[in-house]
Formats: structure tokens, sequence, C-alpha cells
């Protein structure tokens, strides 16, 4: 489809996703599609706080709304009664583009309090969810959708509006941020490589170092920093994760016993994260949201993959053309991904 002098009438819509960090990053392309097509950039309504670090200054995204404290029941929070005020006073299209099904009770809940009629809103469950569809494919296909009440106008779109790789934005105060923190950190002067062996339920690897699938184990991330440092003996090889994942970093550091080892858990923020990530080497990363950042910034990265779902539905896309190994091979565990095939495929970004 094609339109070719824009949107008859210019909306606003709102996307709705309570989604974790690589999550919102998947619906970039949504945002474009949706802003293209609509005429004006989205609203989005998002749970936690990375998404407006995450889309600050993005063309695509006019506004970001955020909830907070989930599970305090709605006659108890001020704050969702704000947001439903937000929701009634917004007058144009909405997409639900949430599958989990305490999310979409939640949201419906906020939806129907707001007064919001059913024909303005479109539903991701409303289309055909297929098991092994890309995220980014499937957020394509939901945003060619229209809800009913706009399908007298002419809101098309041209094939150029699909973008199939999320892309994001830094400006001159993020680069600023992140020079000033690579010389403070010791780290502007050599090549940088990244590494992220945590997420947000690997952190207490202590416990679940054998039940976990995304759990690579110590020694194979120790084994992997020595062939690098062999590789590239001047670069600083940077542990990345959370504040709560500064234990397993700890321990492949302690395990890997060499200076060049350094850790970033409490002063890589999401802003900084990315300006780091366009200027390094490379990233080595298990199935988790940095790396989809790395992705998007056109960093060179390998991939870990364990658990039900591999690349076909969760495979980095990088705007840049940069390469991209994905490893594993899912459901099995990422511990049965062998060291050697990690230093290969990470030697083969060069």
């Amino acid at each position: 489809m094609s339109a070719q002098n824009g949107p008859v009438r210019p909306q606003v819509p709102l996307v709705i996703r309570f989604g974790r960090l690589g999550d919102m990053l998947l619906q970039e392309p949504l945002f474009h599609l949706l802003h293209r097509r609509y005429g004006r950039p989205c609203r989005v309504l998002a749970r936690g706080s990375w998404t407006s670090a995450l889309y600050r200054a993005h063309p695509d995204v006019g506004e970001i709304w955020e909830l907070f404290n989930r599970r305090q029941l709605l006659v108890f929070s001020p704050q969702r009664w704000r947001m439903i005020a937000r929701i009634r006073a917004h007058d144009g299209p909405i997409y639900i583009s949430e599958d989990t099904r305490g999310s979409l009770k939640r949201i419906r809940w906020l939806l129907r309090f707001a007064g919001v009629p059913r024909e303005r809103c479109v539903f991701l469950r409303d289309m055909e969810l297929r098991e092994h569809e890309h995220w980014v494919d499937q957020a394509l296909r939901f945003g060619r959708a229209t809800p009913a009440a706009y399908r007298a106008e002419d809101y098309s779109w041209n094939e150029d509006d699909l973008q199939s790789a999320p892309r994001l934005y830094l400006d001159a105060a993020d680069r600023a941020d992140t020079d000033a923190w690579l010389h403070q950190r010791g780290l502007a002067d050599a090549p940088l490589v990244l590494l992220q062996p945590g997420n947000w339920h690997v952190h207490r690897w202590w416990e679940r170092r054998g039940s976990d699938p995304k759990f690579w184990p110590v020694e194979s991330w120790a084994a992997l920093l020595r062939a690098m440092h062999e590789t590239l003996p001047a670069a600083n090889l940077l542990l990345c994760g959370a504040p709560v994942e500064t234990a397993v970093c700890e321990a492949i550091a302690a395990a890997t016993q060499l200076a060049q080892v350094k850790i970033a858990t409490t002063d890589l923020p999401v802003r900084r994260l990315l300006g780091v990530l366009e200027r390094a080497h490379s990233m080595v990363s298990v199935d988790t949201g940095p790396a989809h950042l790395a992705a998007a910034m056109g960093c060179p990265l390998v991939v870990l993959y364990g658990g039900k779902y591999g690349p076909k539905k969760w495979g980095r896309r990088s705007p840049y053309g940069k390469p991209i190994v994905n490893l594993g091979a899912p459901p099995q565990p990422v511990a049965a991904i062998a060291p050697a095939a990690v230093i290969a495929a990470w030697r083969s970004l060069a």
C-alpha cells in the first residue's frame, strides 16, 4: 500500500506495552511505522524506568508514560488514576502490543476505567500469533492493522516504512558523557570488548548454575576472556550488567586473573551503555536486553542462546549490517556451548 500525501487527519498513536528492556527496543520498528502512517510521533505507555531512557529524543516517540508499582491495587494508586485520566484525554488510535495475560488484564482495566471504546483499539492478540515469527516481523504485521474507528481515512503505508531492524539515536550530550566516563575509567585509549554474562534471572548464579538455561559457566567466561586477551593484548575487557549482576561478574573476573578485565555494573546506565556500544570493538552476550542494544548501535556481536526460543524469535538485527553470530541450539541450555565455539565466533567478527 502507498500513502501519497500522508494521512488525511494526523493522529497521535498510543502504544501500550509492559515489557523489559529488550522487549521495548523491539517495538521501535512499530513506532516508526505508526509515526509514518498517522503523521505524528507515538505516545508510549510502558512499565518501569528504562523506556524513557531508551527513547529519549527519538524521532518516532513523542511522549512516554511510565507506570510503577504494578502490584498496588488500582483503588490505592494515585499514579494509576492519573494515568487513566491521561488515557481518557488521548483521542488517537490505541495499539495494545502486549501478549501476556496478566499485563493484558491490567491494561483492559485501565482502558475500561478511562472509558475508551473498543473500536479505537487494536490488540496484538486480535491477529494470528505465529510461534516462531520474529518479534520485529510480528510488530510490523501488527502495525499494519487499523482500529475500526479510523478505517474510513487513509492511514496506509509505504514499503520503506517497514524497517526490519530497531535503531536508536544518541545526541552530543550522550557522547560527551560517554567520553568523560571512558577517560575516568581509563578505557579511552585501547580497544574495548564488552561481555554480558548475566540477565534478570541469572544474577543468583550460585543457586541456579545447574538449572538456568541462560547461565554460561564462570569457567567458560574465563576461558573466553583469556583467549580475547591473547588475540587483542591491549584491549580492555569489560564485564557489564545491572547492579544485581555484580556477583557473577566478580566471580568471572576472579577466575580470569587478568588486569585488563574490568567490571561496570553500577555506573553504566542505559544512555551511557549505548554510547559505549557505539564505540566498542565487539560484544559477547547471553540472550538478554543489552545484546539488543548492541545490535541497534552497530556493535559486532556474538549471542549465546538457551531456553525455549532461539534467534528465529529473538535474533538480533543490525540496522548497519554489522556482523552478528548466533550460537546455541534451544531448548538446550547455554552451558552446552563449548568455549572454543564462542572464541572462534568472536574472532570471526574482526
